[in-house]
């Protein structure tokens, strides 16, 4: 059940503020709040909810705006919680009426939000922020106009410069392009690890059945596999020969596991739950893919299972120094001439990104009428396809050309260089979202709540992007219409929000 009311969006002089307490209008969670359309947004999440029975659910505004503190600041879900009760900031953007020192929900409510808040709930959301700003920015545009045609200014020839219906259909624009991988917090899945542990699970299932059934116990020999595990973990040299060998001791405390719990199960009758079900599905192709492996000498298999809590998680060759191969979601971010970033592609499975360049440039054109102007990406985009495609529609895709150049071929040295140079920004972006936004490191533990997760860093850096720019323009409109006023205030406000912004 969920209760909507189309009110008055929540502005901080309805915040009511307790006696003595005076909050500060230019604070960037204020700003925040002013940028976010939460009534349209509202009336999207609302759906979710089809039954008018049972227990209301909590507000978007509330869900949406505390899983946003917690991707600028990384608190975990108990000192977020914490957080919104000590900080009146923090509880005016998530939505509360006034300031109350008690915590606005239970933690473990999180983990419902970062559910409902799908990754084509969070897709939308995105945009809707995106357009919203830019409506404020159109509005204010307009606003300033009518004031200088009521003092006299803009003349009509200035005016008749405004581009045509004909000239809006052109390429116009950069868009930016290139994917990276947002590592979960998992083990590095060593073999004998994940053999060890496929073991002790198979083990305690095991000892489940008998205890439930009152059967008697199988001899699992599970002193000998704990020992002959240790022997491996505890050297500090690991030799392919000893390797191979503890694998192979692994494997068939585990086919003898497997064995006696199947006879178990068939004779008593068990039932396990959806759970166990799923789990030991999991632990059957853990197996099934490290014998593959070790019967043809082979360190790499379809679909690898890296991790048995969370097995969607696929390893991902990025070829980098530091991290030849990360285990996480692979995406496909696109940076506009805004700094608006949008996740193009997510996929816990690797996949080619040259594939990604049309789909994100029908994009473009359907959100803004036009192609853009060129494309930026790395060399990997250029492939036949890619080029056709941009030769077509008048796009000028950065880079070399194919094959061996030719000596009628002039190259613009200076273009080649502002496209790399302006390239750059998507790199930062990659890096604003992975120090600042929680990208570099996933807690989460589901494959949904991971994918909204990430969605929720991107959405949360260009928030906190978008807060930057409109208050910068504040400052600066509001220095040119005062001349009076003195602008060593304005230039030491600008200067404070900048050093608490992370842009």
């Amino acid at each position: 059940m969920y209760k909507f009311e189309r009110e008055k969006q929540l502005t901080l002089e309805d915040f009511d503020q307790p006696l003595g307490m005076k909050m500060n209008p230019e604070n960037r969670w204020v700003i925040k709040a002013s940028i976010i359309p939460w009534e349209t947004i509202e009336a999207e999440y609302s759906q979710l909810f089809p039954s008018k029975t049972g227990m209301p659910a909590k507000p978007l505004r509330m869900a949406l705006g505390s899983l946003l503190i917690q991707k600028q600041y990384g608190f975990s879900d108990e000192e977020l919680v914490e957080q919104i009760r000590e900080n009146p900031y923090y509880q005016y953007f998530v939505g509360l009426p006034r300031y109350e020192d008690k915590i606005p929900f239970v933690p473990s409510l999180l983990v419902e939000f970062r559910k409902r808040l799908s990754e084509d709930k969070l897709v939308e959301i995105n945009e809707m922020i995106i357009e919203y700003y830019n409506h404020l920015v159109e509005e204010s545009k307009s606003d300033d106009d009518s004031d200088n045609d009521s003092h006299g200014g803009g003349s009509k020839e200035e005016k008749s410069q405004e581009p045509c219906g004909e000239e809006t259909s052109k390429n116009k624009g950069t868009m930016m392009l290139d994917a990276t991988c947002a590592p979960q917090n998992i083990e590095y899945p060593q073999d004998v690890n994940l053999l060890n542990e496929v073991r002790e699970k198979l083990e305690k299932n095991i000892d489940k059945v008998c205890e439930a059934t009152g059967s008697r116990k199988p001899r699992t020999y599970r002193k000998n596999a704990r020992k002959a595990y240790l022997a491996l973990a505890k050297c500090k040299k690991r030799p392919a020969k000893k390797i191979r060998k503890a694998i192979k001791q692994q494997l068939g405390y585990i086919k003898r596991d497997l064995k006696h719990l199947d006879k178990l199960v068939e004779s008593t009758g068990y039932e396990f739950s959806q759970k166990e079900k799923d789990e030991l599905e999991v632990l059957k192709k853990v197996y099934e893919q490290q014998k593959y492996m070790y019967d043809n000498k082979i360190h790499s298999v379809e679909n690898r299972i890296v991790s048995i809590s969370q097995p969607y998680i696929r390893p991902i060759v990025r070829g980098k120094a530091k991290a030849p191969t990360e285990f996480g979601a692979k995406l496909d971010l696109s940076v506009d001439d805004q700094g608006m970033a949008r996740v193009e592609k997510l996929s816990f499975d690797a996949y080619n990104e040259s594939d990604v360049l049309i789909k994100a440039a029908e994009a473009y054109r359907e959100r803004t009428g036009y192609y853009p102007e060129r494309i930026l990406a790395d060399q990997i985009y250029r492939n036949r396809t890619n080029m056709k495609f941009c030769q077509e529609n008048g796009i000028r895709l950065s880079g070399k050309k194919l094959g061996r150049p030719k000596k009628d071929d002039i190259i613009d040295k200076k273009t080649e260089y502002k496209d790399n140079t302006d390239r750059i920004e998507v790199e930062r972006k990659f890096s604003l979202a992975k120090r600042k936004f929680g990208l570099g490191l996933l807690m989460t533990k589901r494959e949904d709540t991971t994918k909204s997760s990430i969605l929720l860093s991107i959405i949360a850096m260009n928030l906190d992007r978008l807060a930057m720019i409109f208050l910068y323009c504040f400052f600066w409109l509001l220095s040119f219409a005062m001349n009076l006023f003195d602008r060593t205030q304005i230039c030491s406000s600008k200067i404070r929000f900048l050093k608490t912004s992370t842009y």
